[in-house]
């Protein structure tokens, strides 16, 4: 596997190592590239074509023999695909039988999940993030799979596990002493930003495996 990313696919990409040899694949290997926000978007690590984080990743195509390449959805809002494409033409040379996997985040911020989604019409985070990733399908998934007709690109809706444990969280149904902000090994969310504690994490992780 290749996978290059940000903030909020390092963690699911890094456990994915660990949770793919619990489920059997004993020759699973991965190359995983990583910068924080915007800088970790497919369009970034294509521009940034001199840095190292470029050069790791061209590396690991040029060797040949990736079987799933998977990426963020952040995009140029004039050209969402631009990185996507660029990257996937560039790896198909050496890995003509690539898949393309699009991890999809959560909305940003918790706190103000449904403020946010009542910003745009919608009720709460459980009725607006079906239309983020209906945005993301339609922007990045659909027209990569348009580009790229013989190739298959699916979706990995990582998102879905921050929304739903907080919502459990919130209800008092998860097992354990779980806080919706605080340290990573006892919280849903690390900041207030959103980033992941590790129950979060690891069922993020469970959702690349499925995806897969």
């Amino acid at each position: 596997m290749l996978l290059i990313g940000n903030s909020f696919f390092r963690p699911y990409a890094e456990n994915l190592d660990v949770v793919a040899a619990d489920a059997g694949y004993d020759d699973h290997n991965s190359t995983i590239v990583t910068r924080g926000g915007e800088k970790g978007w497919a369009r970034s690590f294509w521009n940034d074509s001199t840095t190292q984080e470029s050069q790791t990743i061209k590396a690991a195509i040029d060797a040949g023999g990736i079987q799933l390449f998977a990426m963020t959805p952040g995009g140029d809002p004039t050209d969402r695909i631009a990185g996507h494409k660029a990257w996937i033409n560039y790896a198909l040379e050496n890995n003509p039988d690539i898949e393309i996997g699009i991890a999809l985040p959560p909305v940003d911020f918790p706190a103000s999940w449904d403020s946010t989604a009542q910003s745009y019409g919608y009720t709460n985070i459980h009725d607006f993030y079906p239309a983020v990733v209906n945005h993301w399908h339609t922007s990045i998934v659909d027209s990569l799979r348009v580009e790229f007709p013989g190739l298959n690109v699916f979706s990995i809706p990582t998102g879905w596990a921050a929304i739903d444990l907080a919502q459990m969280q919130q209800e008092d149904l998860l097992d354990d002493d779980i806080d919706l902000f605080g340290p990573k090994p006892t919280s849903i969310f690390t900041d207030t930003r959103g980033h992941q504690g590790q129950i979060v994490i690891e069922t993020g992780t469970l959702i690349w495996l499925a995806s897969i």
